[in-house]
């Protein structure tokens, strides 16, 4: 039985059992919503994962495909260009070994100490150079192009394209295997909520488009990504249902969703839905490039030596006004009513 329906099947037996004393999932867990189910279904429980809508133009991220499309294609070439350089050089050395005199026959009685060092060790260093190819370097394009475990890239966009509205889902590296039971073990539940809150952090989801997410802590999983897109195209299931969920498999509880929202504070909260509020104004100002350049230059500013101190932040707001001033946009009184529209909507 396949990893995904044995989840299925086990999470059918253990969804209503081990809640709390009240009757209810520890929190910030909950059950995950049943329009998921179809999606859960395709996936691992060995892994977490985290879904998000990607609002960036579709033009922009065909850009950012093109650069690993390239390298790749350049590894290829280069890879190819290698084979055909040592090919027959090998060729040569197998035919000597079976008792064939030819260029690669070594004379040892006829050559220097120093001569028979050379020799040896360019044929170690030609030997050691083309098992790195083979064994690190060529793997790269073939999961690129052909990988079959996980999905990858190229079926990824033949499939889904590139689109304004893309959903990418995220999935857990190694850490994952090592976090036992999240409900018994105190540093398990750390370690899950800081690598999960790090990963759905507004500004990071904002700031790069999903392919660039990829870090050590999360892959992309593109077979997840095509499930998705092909049950939204369908029509079985609402883009917006994937808007930032956290899904993780336990034992006792089968497949759970881990509440962002709950676990984040009022103010974080209200933090973000302002940042969003005034990315929507600019979008409808037809400014939405400005957004992501803001929060760019903010990013560079932070993370440049030093820290981010009073005197780096008001540079950084001089160079926000002046950016938005060429745009023809008062940043101040944008953001000032987009808040009083934030706080106005919160409190209605």
């Amino acid at each position: 039985m396949a990893p995904a329906k044995r989840a299925a099947k086990f999470q059918s037996k253990t969804g209503t059992a081990a809640k709390d004393g009240n009757g209810k999932l520890p929190a910030p867990f909950k059950k995950p919503s049943e329009v998921l189910q179809p999606f859960i279904d395709t996936l691992s429980p060995k892994h977490v994962y985290i879904t998000h809508i990607d609002n960036h133009p579709a033009d922009f991220k065909r850009k950012i495909f093109v650069v690993p499309v390239l390298m790749n294609i350049a590894i290829v070439g280069l890879f190819c260009l290698r084979v055909w350089w040592i090919v027959p050089y090998y060729i040569q050395l197998l035919a000597n070994g079976l008792g064939q005199v030819n260029e690669t026959t070594l004379k040892v009685e006829e050559a220097s100490w120093s001569d028979l060092a050379w020799e040896i060790g360019g044929r170690a260093l030609n030997f050691f150079f083309d098992f790195i190819l083979v064994v690190f370097v060529w793997p790269w394009p073939l999961e690129f192009a052909a990988g079959w475990k996980h999905g990858n890239p190229c079926q990824w966009r033949w499939v889904v394209g590139f689109r304004q509205q893309e959903i990418y889902v995220r999935r857990s590296r190694e850490w994952d295997s090592a976090l036992g039971d999240i409900f018994l073990g105190k540093d398990s539940m750390k370690i899950l909520t800081h690598y999960i809150a790090d990963a759905t952090n507004p500004m990071r989801q904002e700031q790069k488009t999903g392919y660039l997410l990829m870090n050590g802590q999360w892959d992309l999983d593109w077979a997840g990504m095509i499930a998705a897109h092909t049950l939204v195209d369908k029509k079985e299931i609402a883009i917006q249902a994937f808007n930032t969920i956290v899904l993780i498999h336990t034992e006792e509880h089968g497949w759970l969703q881990y509440d962002v929202k709950k676990q984040a504070s009022t103010a974080e909260d209200a933090k973000r839905r302002q940042l969003f509020a005034f990315r929507d104004a600019l979008t409808r100002l037809g400014k939405e490039d400005l957004f992501y350049r803001w929060v760019e230059l903010v990013q560079y500013e932070a993370d440049a030596p030093g820290g981010f101190s009073k005197e780096k932040q008001d540079k950084a707001a001089s160079k926000i006004r002046e950016l938005f001033e060429k745009e023809g946009v008062d940043f101040d009184q944008l953001w000032r009513d987009t808040v009083d529209a934030v706080d106005a909507s919160a409190q209605v």
